[in-house]
């Protein structure tokens, strides 16, 4: 079963007599238990996508799916997680972990045990009784990730979570998301602006259009997760068709541009998302 499906979407945001043409024709679907990246250039689409996906946003035309069944609002096992973390700074590290579990209308006492073996997954249950304001940028996103862990989703929605870190913590966190990942088998859609990060978390990476934002490349990638893949020359080699495929779309100066590899699995879409 598919855990997310996209298919024909369409949304325009309008205000104040403007209207802009966010997505176009869409389609877009993720496997169970697949780790997915989405890349394209700034403005196309993709953080409206995740929305669209979320339940948070009703597109205007099409379809969106989760685990076989049509989306019409916010999903309980579905987990999005925002660049800007969306921590209180109120409340502990334990408090905000079990927040998502408290607005779901479970007990405190129980919300704050499932918190706490949250926190443990991504190495901050030493810090169940600090504040946000008392962590690192990369511990603030750790705790993010545990608010969502918390919460048993499915499906693991993310854009640019690590946007904001310096290089050796964005590895870092980089890392904790693929063990993650492997820990709990869910499907996840990473959106970035990487090219390194896009092939580094994504098993398919997918390559986004301009506005209005379509599908327009998907880059295979099977070796995705094998150890020291970031090392490999595999790894290198997707990352130079991926940046080929930027900069065709317009994402990269031209003269960034490089041939894509023969070799490399790249099925272009039209506009309904088949093959060409």
């Amino acid at each position: 079963m598919q855990a997310l499906e996209l298919t024909g979407v369409a949304l325009t945001y309008r205000s104040s007599g403007r209207s802009v043409r966010a997505l176009d024709s869409l389609a877009f679907s993720v496997e169970a238990g697949e780790p997915v990246s989405l890349i394209g250039p700034s403005g196309c689409g993709k953080s409206s996508l995740l929305l669209v996906a979320a339940g948070l946003i009703t597109p205007d035309s099409g379809e969106v799916r989760v685990a076989g069944r049509r989306v019409s609002g916010v999903r309980r096992e579905t987990a999005l997680i925002l660049q800007e973390y969306g921590l209180l700074p109120w409340k502990t590290v334990l408090d905000n972990a079990a927040l998502g579990l408290r607005v779901r209308g479970l007990g405190a006492a129980r919300a704050r045990r499932e918190a706490l073996s949250s926190l443990e997954l991504v190495g901050l249950a030493d810090f169940s009784r600090s504040y946000p304001g008392e962590l690192s940028g990369g511990m603030r996103q750790r705790l993010a990730l545990a608010r969502a862990v918390a919460l048993d989703a499915d499906l693991l929605l993310m854009d640019e979570p690590l946007s904001a870190l310096d290089a050796l913590t964005r590895e870092d966190l980089q890392d904790a998301l693929l063990d993650l990942w492997r820990r709990r088998g869910h499907a996840q859609v990473l959106v970035t602006h990487s090219i390194e990060e896009a092939v580094y978390l994504g098993r398919r990476v997918f390559v986004m259009s301009p506005r209005p934002g379509r599908i327009a490349a998907v880059v295979d990638n099977s070796d995705m997760g094998r150890p020291g893949y970031r090392s490999s020359t595999t790894f290198h080699e997707r990352c130079v068709t991926l940046r080929a495929l930027l900069a065709g779309e317009g994402a990269l100066h031209p003269g960034a541009s490089v041939a894509v590899s023969a070799e490399a699995s790249v099925p272009r879409q039209d506009a309904g998302g088949g093959a060409r």
